[in-house]
């Protein structure tokens, strides 16, 4: 589940970069989701792995 995480926000930079350069309008937006899917991905995590100690 941690590398689905690191991917989503590894794309969520890339598509921010793109999108707030002025590259591709649409990758803001598409950066914001990506980045809002990893913030859930991450608590996810987060609490699955306190879960299991």
């Amino acid at each position: 589940m941690l590398r689905w995480t690191v991917t989503f926000i590894i794309l969520a930079i890339v598509a921010g970069i793109f999108g707030f350069g002025g590259i591709a309008a649409g990758a803001a937006s598409i950066a914001k989701v990506l980045f809002f899917i990893f913030l859930v991905l991450f608590v996810i995590s987060l609490v699955r792995g306190r879960t299991k100690v």
